[in-house]
C-alpha cells in the first residue's frame, strides 16, 4: 500500500468525478504536468482565473501535448511486449489507447475553436 507521500506523487486520490476538486498536493502546473487539459478542470485552481485567455490557452495546449506524449509511450509500450502476437488482450488495450488518442485529437480540435473564437 502507498504512504499518502507516495501517493500524491502517482497523483492518487484526485477526484475524477463530473465535479472535480484540486487537492492540497496538486497544483496547476503539476496538473498540466500529468496531462489535464480541459478547461472545466483546470478552472478549479484559483490561479487560472487570473490568466488571459491567451495564458490559459497556452496551458491547455502545454497538457494535450502531454497527454498525447504519455499516451504515444504507453501504446509503445505495449506494442513492444516480446511475444506480442501471442498476447492477444494487448491487442485490445491497444485499440483502447488508439480510441483515447482519437478523442484526445478531438478534443484539441475543439479547443481550438473555442479558444479561437473570443
Amino acid at each position: 500500500m502507498a504512504t499518502t507521500d507516495e501517493s500524491a506523487e502517482f497523483g492518487e486520490g484526485v477526484s475524477s468525478g463530473s465535479a472535480p476538486t484540486p487537492t492540497t498536493y496538486l497544483t496547476l502546473p503539476k496538473a498540466i504536468e500529468f496531462g489535464q487539459y480541459e478547461p472545466e478542470y483546470l478552472a478549479t485552481f484559483p490561479e487560472w482565473h487570473k490568466l488571459n485567455k491567451h495564458s490559459q490557452f497556452e496551458l491547455i495546449k502545454q497538457g494535450l501535448d502531454n497527454r498525447r506524449r504519455q499516451l504515444t509511450k504507453q501504446w509503445a509500450e505495449i506494442n513492444n511486449v516480446l511475444d506480442f502476437s501471442k498476447k492477444p488482450y494487448l491487442r485490445a488495450a491497444l485499440r483502447n489507447l488508439e480510441k483515447r488518442m482519437e478523442d484526445l485529437n478531438n478534443d484539441r480540435e475543439r479547443l481550438y475553436v473555442d479558444y479561437s473564437t473570443a
